[in-house]
């Protein structure tokens, strides 16, 4: 075989490809009568990342994320998120950042060398964000999680598990809007669930617009 037919590949092979490709399909599904009740906005090109603390740095890390980027640490079971900004908590010592492009987080590991371990998680989590009039209704069917608003409102966070797959969930606001991250690698498992959790109340799949 010549150099160039070994060299050579389809471009389709090398191609960047979303989480939700091939997973979700954008338009209406499920109960056609009436209004959808639920909207599922797939999230792209994010940038997410893992902080983990360092032994006795956890005051170090608050005052160098205040000082260079204006954030503030989440509390247990908290996320605090500004537009596509923000932390959120994801275990003791632990929290998931978001900015609107992995470029946003690239200086994480220069700026908190010595103080916190930072992991890119931007092309290893899908995420999708759930609202509309039934996002509630359609989460309590499978969440580990009492999301009353008296126990969950916005602001909250918790790590848990849906259809036995594990998932970060945080709730942006009273709406209400949910975001949900997911390992990539589960991401057409959980896309089954949801699909099917979502279908009797009808719902609109949308592309994110950022």
């Amino acid at each position: 075989m010549s150099e160039a037919a070994t060299t050579r590949a389809p471009s389709s092979l090398w191609r960047p490809r979303g989480a939700w490709e091939g997973v979700a399909k954008t338009g209406r599904h499920g109960a056609a009568n009436g209004p959808a009740g639920i909207r599922l906005t797939l999230r792209e090109n994010f940038g997410l990342a893992t902080l983990i603390a360092a032994d006795g740095k956890e005051a170090d890390l608050q005052a160098a994320l205040a000082e260079r980027f204006g954030l503030s640490l989440p509390e247990t079971g908290a996320a605090h998120v500004e537009g596509e900004r923000g932390l959120i908590w994801s275990a003791p010592g632990q929290w998931l950042a978001l900015a609107p492009s992995p470029q946003g987080l690239r200086d994480l590991p220069e700026v908190l060398r010595g103080v916190a371990a930072v992991t890119d998680q931007s092309d290893s989590r899908a995420l999708v964000r759930i609202s509309g009039p039934q996002a509630r209704a359609l989460l309590a069917k499978g969440v580990a999680v009492d999301l009353h608003p008296r126990a969950f409102g916005p602001g909250r966070a918790a790590v848990t598990s849906i259809a036995h797959i594990g998932v970060q969930l945080w709730q942006r606001d009273a709406g209400p809007t949910y975001e949900i991250a997911v390992a990539r690698s589960f991401a057409g498992s959980f896309w089954q669930w949801l699909e099917h959790a979502a279908a009797e109340f009808g719902y609109e799949v949308e592309a994110s617009a950022v």
